[in-house]
């Protein structure tokens, strides 16, 4: 018996793949399944047109068995076999697929596909094993034959004897080792995760020899382990069945069977697709509450994608746009291009597709929630809205008309969340601009009095009081041809009502204060003007620019404590009896013209929210206002 041996781009490719290309060494057990499942699919495409073979599902399995006293852990398969001439073929090269050349060859018939296109998967088996025997018998012949290999150094073929048609493949299980536990896949518990988690949905029944635990007849409390037969994946996926068979609760077992979330999904799609170039199948869900990890580094977005019903990614990231990161669930696509293994998946045209296909759903479903059930929508908003705001600002907006229609804000109008379009279809028809007020709170922006001059006039303002929302506007920049204008900036755009001009005295004289104060506060203000938008209130921070007040806040509070600040302009209510006392200091007392300067100025700081420069000295000065 003459021992073969690989061909030199063979050695190394096996040993790149034992040492490189899976990252995780249990997928081997996923592999030699899904080539048992290629080798069943062979004979139901031979009985298409062989009248002569006729094809039962249910004569059709893989069995798993384990003898842990000798380290043997067996997959074996109810196939079409090998020859030795096919064995040579498809194990002496890697990377030489038996299954792809047979898909090559014949036509696809009703669902039925050849998952093994590459012939690395087999391989796989050298990263827990220290030898493989593969015995196979091939259909319509009366020979066996054995191959056998501990790795590079290459195999043998020799005859041998089998019963009945198919496939054994025999491992002998490495020891464990100080960085590695083999022990693990010669539990059988541990196995059937392992199907769970990859081959779940293989078609084909899935065998394995299960303890049990017994009670014994006539002895309370006692028990006896016997052995049993049990059939270990489910076969049937959840996605491959008709919607019209499928409940509420499918779904949502489904939901919580895989582990998307601990809550109850808010909505569910079921999508099957069937285009010309792309086939997919998809189950994808909104969570009605975030993952306790959405907000941290460890969160980890995407999709679990199948190929033909055989995991390949736990977590597919290039399915979903970052701001729908908070969307779970599957698909499952038989035209994914994949290269050297499974798990490293080709990020290829066809996954494109499919991820633009699924963004389209996607925001369909959230418009369709928005408008059937607002309600609802609205409590999703509450819950993922800021991520669609991010979303909205993120790569310079260059995702903004796919989710301008799907924001909420709270509004002066209703006192309830807006759409942006339902805005605009309440302005008043002398109104230039969308109007809006940041804060803290929607309380605390009420009580602003930056927003008296618009709120008197009757216009709605949008009230932003998440961090993101002003950067998210400035993205924006208009909708519906509507410009959005801060209630804080320096133009609001509003007519003014007739009144008695001042005359140039007045007005010089009002400017020759504003310069003093201006003088005072120094480089706190850009500048001091009389104000068009307070009413009731004496004095008030506006901003010029395209940064306010509170984006310094927010950029302030970053990790990295960024300096911009907004350009802050004193605005100053001539009409307000403040004013007068001013006047009156200004030309009377330059002492108590400074204090009332610094006084305004805190104040108007406070109302925005900010700390005063020096607590120390504004309380001196309150002290001196007492006196």
């Amino acid at each position: 018996m003459a021992k073969r041996q690989f061909k030199a781009e063979s050695k190394r490719l096996l040993d790149l793949m034992i040492h490189s290309i899976y990252t995780h060494k249990e997928i081997f057990l996923r592999e030699l399944i899904s080539n048992a499942s290629d080798a069943i699919d062979k004979i139901y495409y031979q009985a298409l047109t062989d009248e002569n073979l006729s094809f039962n599902k249910d004569d059709y399995f893989i069995k798993i068995s384990v003898d842990k006293a000798t380290r043997t852990l067996t997959v074996s398969d109810t196939g079409i076999g090998m020859t030795d001439e096919e064995l040579a073929d498809n194990l002496g090269v890697i990377a030489q697929s038996g299954s792809l050349k047979f898909k090559s060859d014949i036509e696809k018939a009703e669902d039925y596909d050849i998952i093994g296109q590459f012939g690395v998967g087999f391989y796989s088996a050298f990263m827990v094993a220290s030898k493989v025997t593969v015995t196979t018998k091939a259909l319509g012949s009366d020979k066996a034959f054995k191959w056998v290999s501990t790795g590079a150094e290459g195999y043998t073929i020799t005859e041998a004897e089998k019963d009945t048609i198919g496939t054994d493949i025999e491992i002998i299980v490495k020891e464990n080792s100080e960085d590695e536990n083999y022990d693990e896949f010669l539990d059988t518990y541990r196995l059937q995760m392992i199907v769970k988690k990859y081959s779940d949905f293989i078609r084909y029944p899935i065998k394995m020899d299960m303890t049990k635990s017994v009670p014994i007849e006539g002895k309370d409390g006692e028990y006896d382990e016997i052995i049993e037969e049990k059939t270990v994946n489910s076969m049937v996926p959840i996605w491959r069945k008709n919607k019209s068979e499928l409940k509420d609760e499918d779904y949502e077992a489904f939901y919580t069977e895989k582990h998307y979330g601990f809550d109850k999904p808010a909505r569910h799609m079921h999508i099957k697709a069937e285009g010309a170039t792309t086939r997919y199948t998809a189950i994808l869900y909104i969570p009605s509450s975030t993952p306790f990890d959405y907000y941290t580094k460890d969160f980890e977005k995407g999709l679990e994608l199948y190929a033909n019903g055989v995991m390949i990614m736990k977590k597919c990231a290039d399915l979903l746009p970052d701001y729908f990161a908070f969307v779970q669930g599957m698909v499952d696509s038989e035209d994914l291009s994949l290269n050297i293994s499974r798990e490293m998946l080709q990020h290829d045209r066809q996954l494109k597709v499919i991820a633009k296909n699924i963004k389209s759903k996607i925001k369909s479903e959230l418009e369709k929630m928005l408008a059937d059930d607002r309600e609802a929508y609205e409590g999703f908003f509450k819950t993922f809205g800021r991520q669609l705001k991010y979303g909205v600002y993120d790569g310079y907006g260059m995702n903004k008309d796919d989710l301008q229609n799907l924001l909420l804000f709270h509004s002066s109008t209703e006192d309830k969340p807006a759409t942006l379009a339902e805005y605009v279809s309440r302005m008043k028809e002398d109104q230039k601009y969308i109007y809006y007020a940041s804060g803290e709170s929607v309380e605390k922006i009420k009580l602003l009095p930056q927003t008296e001059r618009v709120a008197d006039t009757g216009y709605e303002i949008l009230y932003f009081t998440e961090d993101v929302d002003e950067f998210a506007i400035s993205m924006l920049n208009e909708f519906e041809g509507k410009q959005f204008r801060n209630v804080s900036s320096g133009d609001l755009g509003i007519d003014e009502p007739e009144e008695k001009e001042k005359n140039q005295e007045e007005q010089e004289a009002d400017q020759k204060i504003f310069d003093a104060m201006q003088k005072l506060l120094g480089d706190k203000v850009s500048k001091v003007k009389a104000s068009n938008r307070l009413k009731n209130t004496a004095v008030c921070l506006s901003t010029e620019g395209g940064l306010s007040i509170e984006m310094e806040k927010v950029l302030a509070s970053m990790p990295t404590g960024q300096e911009a600040k907004a350009e802050r302009v004193l605005e100053i209510n001539t009409g307000h009896e403040v004013y007068e006392a001013i006047k009156k200091a200004q030309t009377s007392d330059e002492e108590k013209f400074a204090l009332y300067t610094q006084l305004l100025y805190n104040q108007a700081v406070l109302m925005e929210g900010l700390s005063v420069d020096n607590p120390v000295e504004f309380s001196q000065d309150i002290c001196k206002l007492i006196k």
